[in-house]
């Protein structure tokens, strides 16, 4: 039996490909960056898997022009690249990794609330620029204390969680937004209160974003939002940049209804250079940085590999999308070893 063939859209952390080597023919883009649209549906021809990241747009042209696949691996929480109901009429399984990148993502989200309102990214420009000329001054750049503010989450799913966990050292009232309320016996003992969207913007010194992105998620943080939050606040987005109104955030920053602003994600990536928000000295912006520790992105590799794996085994991957596309094509039709 011929060995499956995949084609792996970026290279990946060990152990991820190491895992794919074992079993499979690989074609790995060598690029740092992720492969040009031509490219990628050029190099997924003929191939049995795919290994794909967020910057890679599976739709009905590619699948069109790979009508082999039977796996489609996306190495990412998110799957709005992916088109799901294609794939699944398609009898393609898609597999995702959710879980292993939250502990990750919550230890961002919290870098970007201490960086901001302690204006550290600042100091670390002051410092390099030349500008510390005095040892200590009781007016040197002062910013907002964390510790016993009010931290509002919008998402109470895994990540929200556990930023909320992590908000119960810093001595912080908490309160939540989320279609789905948690239940009383999880509220209370996570220290978190359900209330509306309204006021949690209303009466949170911090709000960090942890919804997923979705068409109703879209423009969620817009001008009308924005104007509820006080003019001290700091608005904290490691979800997705979709979320975020960027221009009414521009304004917002520019008009002073919020203090400043952490972002890890934007509308288009890379950020323009063009784009507003780099004027800004308060808002933090990092480069979709949140699961990017060693161990969270090697989790996701691994994940992502044994997702692929286990479906060319006939087996149920461990973390997949489309559950019901076994109904479609029974794991025993794409099973390859």
């Amino acid at each position: 039996m011929s060995r499956p063939s995949v084609y792996v859209t970026r290279k990946l952390p060990s152990p991820g490909l190491e895992m794919l080597s074992q079993y499979c023919q690989l074609l790995v883009h060598q690029e740092e960056g992720p492969p040009r649209r031509e490219e990628l549906l050029r190099n997924v021809k003929g191939k049995d898997a795919l290994l794909c990241l967020l910057t890679d747009k599976i739709d009905a042209e590619l699948l069109d022009a790979a009508p082999t696949l039977r796996v489609v691996s996306s190495l990412s929480v998110g799957f709005e690249h992916v088109d799901v109901a294609e794939a699944t009429k398609r009898g393609v399984y898609v597999g995702y990794t959710p879980a292993v990148l939250t502990e990750a993502t919550a230890d961002f989200a919290w870098a970007l609330i201490l960086a901001v309102a302690r204006r550290v990214a600042e100091g670390d420009a002051y410092v390099r620029g030349g500008k510390w000329n005095m040892a200590w001054g009781p007016m040197t750049m002062l910013g907002e204390d964390v510790h016993g503010k009010t931290l509002g989450i919008l998402g109470m799913g895994r990540i929200g969680k556990a930023v909320a966990q992590r908000a119960r050292g810093f001595n912080m009232r908490c309160l939540y937004y989320d279609v789905f309320r948690s239940p009383p016996d999880t509220e209370r003992e996570m220290g978190v209160e359900y209330t509306p969207i309204e006021k949690l913007l209303a009466e949170s010194d911090f709000v960090t974003i942890h919804v997923p992105a979705a068409k109703e998620t879209t423009g969620m943080i817009n001008e009308e939002k924005l104007r509820l939050m006080k003019k001290t606040a700091f608005l904290i987005n490691t979800a997705r940049g979709a979320v975020v109104d960027e221009q009414a955030l521009a304004k917002a920053l520019r008009d002073g209804w919020i203090a400043g602003a952490g972002l890890d994600v934007f509308q288009k990536e890379p950020i323009p250079k063009d784009h507003p928000l780099l004027g800004f000295r308060n808002v933090v912006l990092t480069p979709h940085l949140a699961s990017a520790s060693k161990q969270a992105r090697s989790a996701m590799a691994e994940l992502a590999a044994k997702n692929l794996l286990a479906a060319l085994k006939g087996e149920r991957p461990p973390s997949w999308v489309n559950p019901e596309v076994e109904k479609i094509r029974p794991l025993s039709s794409v099973k390859m070893f």
